[in-house]
């Protein structure tokens, strides 16, 4: 699966984006699929996970009520929809999938997964 992450950009602190991930060459309705971020001299870390039919979500605890993660799989698509954005959520943020047999399984390790795409910059200002 390749992986292609979109819609970053520079917002002021208390806006909002929409990230997408679009996904190519496998069968994306059969992958669970993570965001994850890097921000300047930090190790990646987990920011939402998704199952393979969007019934399960989990959120890493500093963007839960914030961000909101959604697939289509008709579309082949990931969204990462970031509401009330703080300085803090500046990184490059990377879009991920998981090859699972399981509908509702969702990881939030980054070792989990298996394919990787390349991130889109978001920069809040304060």
């Amino acid at each position: 699966v390749q992986l292609q992450a979109s819609g970053g950009g520079l917002v002021q602190a208390g806006g909002s984006l929409s990230l997408s991930c679009a996904a190519s060459g496998g069968t994306f309705s059969m992958n669970t699929m993570g965001w994850f971020r890097q921000a300047p001299g930090k190790e990646r870390e987990f920011v939402a996970a998704i199952s393979r039919n969007s019934a399960s979500t989990y959120y890493h605890g500093s963007v839960k009520g914030r961000f909101t993660i959604s697939r289509d799989n008709a579309k082949n698509a990931l969204y990462l929809q970031m509401n009330s954005l703080k300085p803090e959520d500046t990184a490059v943020y990377y879009c991920a999938a998981k090859y699972v047999t399981s509908y509702t399984n969702i990881y939030y390790r980054s070792r989990s997964y298996d394919f990787w795409g390349r991130g889109t910059q978001v920069t809040v200002s304060s």
